[in-house]
């Protein structure tokens, strides 16, 4: 395993001081980067272990910040907060989960230089033309009974990638709810939100996945 150190990371961004998460491998060579996402309430642990856990595969991991410092724990401050967000780097890829994966998928859809994008429980769809700009493959994962991400919406986000040709897979993960992969919490959370254990693995591993096609840590 390799030994990586982590420290907290501020910048400004939307009026706010942001307190992103950053790991980093051993070692002082030039690494592919990876950044990673946070559900709408914000960034937790659950990224945090993520970053490690990429970074003991080699990449230098950046787990973003959302709101500024703060984990909202009310579904009706978070969505207050998320929304407009959503309304509104060469060896580098973007995962998300929820938001993160939203804000991932507009990183490419922003023509920003990405070698993959991953996106959780993420897939929003953009203005027309715009997903022509993603230069990299896509993939996204939903589970099946996501009252949040439809199959509605599942279909919108296939006919957008079709349309503008992007090498993009889906997996529907059969009876995972909504944040599947984000382990149980004490806060109230939405409805049609829940955690699943094997798939939340499964999807980790596709994630992992795509990197290793994508963006090896070894490159």
């Amino acid at each position: 395993m390799v030994t990586i150190t982590t420290r907290a990371v501020e910048y400004p961004a939307d009026g706010l001081t942001m307190v992103g998460y950053l790991a980093l491998p051993a070692g002082v060579g030039c690494r592919p980067a990876v950044l990673i996402g946070p559900e709408g309430m914000g960034l937790s642990d659950v990224e945090r272990r993520r970053a490690d856990a990429l970074a003991e595969l080699g990449y230098v991991a950046l787990a973003f910040d959302l709101h500024g410092g703060r984990y909202v724990g009310d579904p009706e401050e978070m969505l207050a907060r998320c929304m407009p967000l959503l309304a509104d780097p060469d060896r580098i890829a973007a995962v998300g989960y929820g938001t993160g994966g939203a804000i991932a998928l507009e990183l490419g859809r922003d023509g920003v230089d990405l070698r993959a994008i991953a996106t959780v429980n993420g897939l929003t769809t953009g203005r027309p033309g715009e997903a022509a700009r993603i230069r990299c493959p896509v993939w996204a994962g939903v589970g099946s009974e996501d009252p949040i991400m439809p199959p509605a919406q599942r279909d919108a986000f296939t006919a957008e990638m079709r349309a503008a040709d992007v090498d993009w897979r889906l997996v529907v993960y059969g009876g995972a709810l909504h944040a599947f992969h984000h382990p149980p919490v004490d806060h109230t959370v939405l409805p049609g939100v829940g955690h699943h254990p094997r798939h939340a693995q499964r999807a980790w591993r596709d994630v992992v996945d795509l990197l290793a096609e994508c963006l090896p840590a070894t490159e």
